[in-house]
């Protein structure tokens, strides 16, 4: 028995909003772009996208600084608020040097401001790591799932089993 392994990503993906419907989303770019999801795919999301989804922004203009947030944006030029999210977020600080926080995240997740992330979002605000990835991607699985059992898909009907992936490009906090 040979296993292909394929790669591929889906572009007409729209800019994601709270509420948006992640599954159906992904489905009708999948639909668009000539490929099915099947049964035995693994989906890898974007950890922004699963965000954005589920309105984990925060709005800068309702974040007050603590004096921790308010001394480090001070050293390092950064906007104290923004700080602010990013020690919310922590668990532990691991390392402040240079302008850059590295912290744990609740998750257990070392990274650069805790995943705290001003890009792709409207300006004053960031976007804050999905309180619980696994149970998000759980969710996204069961939607996939569903929907290919139903025949959402042209390859769809009977059995399926969809794994979901949620990642980021958290990069190299120690370079």
């Amino acid at each position: 028995m040979s296993t292909d392994l394929h790669v591929f990503a889906l572009a007409g993906i729209p800019d994601v909003a709270a509420g948006d419907d992640l599954g159906a989303l992904i489905l009708a770019a999948a639909a668009r772009s000539g490929r099915a999801i099947e049964a035995g795919d693994v989906v890898v999301v974007a950890q922004k996208i699963v965000s954005k989804a589920e309105g984990a922004l925060v709005a800068l203009d309702d974040v007050a600084p603590s004096p921790a947030a308010t001394w480090w944006a001070g050293e390092s030029g950064k906007d104290a608020r923004v700080i602010e999210v990013v020690l919310r977020e922590s668990a532990r600080i691991v390392r402040m040097s240079r302008g850059v926080l590295i912290a744990e995240t609740r998750h257990g997740f070392v990274c650069a401001n805790a995943g705290v992330d001003a890009s792709n979002v409207a300006p004053g605000f960031v976007s804050v790591l999905p309180r619980d990835p696994d149970a998000s991607a759980e969710r996204l699985r069961e939607a996939l799932t569903r929907a290919v059992a139903a025949g959402a898909q042209p390859s769809g009907g009977g059995a399926a089993s969809i794994g979901v992936i949620i990642s980021d490009t958290f990069g190299r906090p120690w370079r």
